[in-house]
């Protein structure tokens, strides 16, 4: 499970701050789930993911080294949201 304010990567998504986890039900008689409240850093949305049974994926955010690599590959040039948080980590690490 992911923690508040964690960066983390989505495939659909890209780059996305965990902002919130919350407990959501469709109706007062189902039981409340708990969802990951996302909010996309290369986009002003926000999406709400839920915490188990997700068909997303959702993973921490790539190492430099993985992003190194990823970023040599037909996928990373093919795929806006793998090319940013590549970008995005790099830069990252550039800066420290």
């Amino acid at each position: 499970m992911f923690q508040k304010k964690l960066i983390i990567y989505s495939e659909t998504l890209g780059v996305c701050v965990v902002d919130n986890i919350v407990s959501l039900a469709a109706s007062k008689r189902e039981k409340a789930v708990p969802y990951y409240v996302l909010k996309p850093v290369f986009e002003d949305k926000v999406s709400y993911i839920p915490v188990e049974h997700h068909r997303v994926v959702l993973r921490d955010m790539f190492t430099r080294e993985e992003a190194l690599k990823l970023k040599e590959t037909e996928q990373y040039k093919n795929d806006k949201h793998l090319r940013q948080a590549v970008d995005y980590v790099l830069d990252k690490v550039a800066i420290k």
